[in-house]
């Protein structure tokens, strides 16, 4: 399924294709289409199953048709529990404003720093991500209002009864319409989400994506230990000597992509790179040419490498570890597949040791760490 599919814009579409999606998540593909329908819906999915895209991209696309009238007055509350979540679901929105047909003002407004440049700014916001308490208090300031708000999205409604915030969220249930669509998003159903359905009236179109399970169990894990400066040099060596045919390369940038390939290229390694800086079409280009016809090397970032499915894959390496135990996870899942034979391969420095201790104790799995320093890179 295509992003085109799910009934979105091209204005949309072009904020999809620059920030590199190649199609969407499952959560996109079934909660994109409901929510643009404005029906309400409660969506069952874990952090990382690109729910905050999924709400983003209909919000938007509707607010870019409607004629709205500059006030004090937000269109759309967001509700979050922390400030981290409302920080970046607000730069989630910002990336997709570019190529829209008006300016659409976004704000995330959080507790623990001073409310006064809030109330300032909220003057024209049509989208307010929020934590109740700071909301309550720029709405007891008349700074806003959500007595007109056309649409109600709640993200990890779990979290907000972890968090106690029970009490203010019913105060701010109180202050809006009646008639409003409302989205919730939640990691678990709990007798306390399914109360909070109950106290909004509503009756939802209900989404639940099950978690992706990897099985890495039958996948060779090798980590190989190099002083920084022979990173490089030793990733040659190891493609060369050991006769890799096709491999993924993780990295952590696309500045990083586009360097090791180049020093690949200089080394007589066919090698193509893959990441959200490449037009739509180059990307597919590359990828088609890392699948087909010959490429033996395909570098890719983990916004890109999530949305890889590329059959008989035998090799994975990690040039440069990911952030989290679970993207690592979900990059070595690629080869393997199918029963198949999988070596995931992760070349260290000294810096990524401990990073790399934290990743094997998640993932329940120690990997041997091999010695470098007798290698001759000479010549690589």
């Amino acid at each position: 399924m295509s992003f085109e599919s799910l009934g979105l814009s091209h204005n949309i579409i072009r904020s999809v294709n620059k920030l590199g999606y190649l199609k969407p998540f499952p959560i996109q593909e079934q909660a994109v289409p409901v929510i643009l329908e404005g029906k309400d819906l409660m969506g069952i999915a874990k952090t990382g199953s690109g729910k905050t895209a999924c709400f983003v991209m209909p919000v938007l696309e509707k607010l870019q048709n409607a004629d709205v009238k500059k006030d004090r007055n937000v269109q759309v509350l967001i509700l979050v529990p922390t400030r981290e979540l409302a920080i970046q679901i607000d730069e989630v929105f910002r990336a997709f404003t570019d190529n829209l047909k008006r300016e659409i003002r976004t704000m995330a407004v959080y507790g623990g720093v001073s409310i006064n440049p809030q109330m300032k700014g909220m003057f024209g916001v049509e989208v307010l991500i929020a934590t109740p308490g700071r909301l309550l208090d720029l709405i007891e300031h008349k700074a806003v209002s959500i007595s007109g708000i056309r649409q109600l999205i709640i993200d990890e409604a779990d979290k907000m009864f972890h968090l106690g915030f029970e009490e203010e969220m019913n105060k701010l249930f109180g202050l809006m319409p009646v008639m409003k669509q409302t989205i919730l998003f939640s990691a678990t159903l709990n007798d306390k989400v399914a109360e909070m359905k109950e106290r909004l009236s509503i009756n939802p179109v209900m989404i639940e994506i099950k978690k992706e399970e990897v099985e890495i169990d039958h996948i060779e894990q090798v980590a190989y230990h190099v002083a920084p400066e022979n990173k490089g040099p030793f990733l040659r060596y190891l493609i060369k000597e050991k006769k890799v045919e096709k491999a993924l390369i993780f990295v952590s940038s696309t500045k990083s992509a586009d360097n090791l390939v180049e020093k690949l290229k200089k080394n007589k390694i066919k090698a193509v790179a893959i990441h959200s800086q490449k037009s739509q079409g180059a990307r597919r280009n590359n990828l088609e040419e890392f699948k087909v016809n010959g490429a033996q090397i395909l570098v890719a970032t983990d916004l890109i490498g999530r949305g890889i499915h590329i059959d008989s894959l035998p090799c994975v390496i990690n040039y440069e570890l990911p952030r989290s135990p679970l993207d690592y996870i979900h990059r070595i899942g690629r080869t393997g597949r199918a029963n198949e034979k999988g070596t995931a391969i992760s070349i260290l420095t000294d810096a990524e040791l401990q990073h790399f201790r934290v990743i094997q104790k998640k993932m329940g799995k120690k990997v041997t760490l091999q010695r470098t320093e007798g290698i001759d890179l000479h010549g690589y």
